[in-house]
């Protein structure tokens, strides 16, 4: 099971290598899931893209309406708000990230992501996430 992240998925978006190279690794036959938060940080970072003019309004419409062609299930925020909070507080970390990692510690799943901070949130926390990415 693969717990996809805001980061990961606009890189999957934009086409980056980096993305291409998340793209094979996700082609598996696993299940990939997501925190619901997913719809609302892309939104905006996709706002962010058309406003700087490095993407057309209607690609980012697009890619908002078929992000759910790449996660099978999105997983509520409210069943693990109050986890992903505690662990923000504890583990002194950005609660948006903490929606995701929580999501992949209670489901024994990879985090993809592509954010260095979370990375090494997972590594010190023992939560598997995917580090080196393969050649696109």
């Amino acid at each position: 099971m693969i717990v996809l992240d805001c980061c990961a998925a606009v890189a999957l978006i934009l086409g980056t290598s980096e993305g291409k190279s998340l793209e094979a690794l996700m082609e598996r036959d696993e299940e990939i899931i997501s925190s619901s938060l997913l719809l609302a940080e892309l939104a905006s970072a996709l706002r962010k893209y058309v406003k700087a003019g490095a993407m057309a309004p209607e690609r980012a419409t697009w890619s908002i309406r078929e992000l759910g062609s790449l996660v099978d299930r999105f997983v509520d925020v409210s069943e693990n708000h109050v986890e992903s909070f505690c662990e923000a507080l504890r583990l002194d970390h950005s609660p948006y990230d903490l929606f995701y990692f929580t999501l992949a510690r209670r489901n024994g799943a990879t985090l993809c992501t592509l954010d260095h901070s979370l990375m090494r949130l997972c590594e010190r926390e023992g939560v598997d996430c995917i580090h080196e990415l393969l050649p696109a």
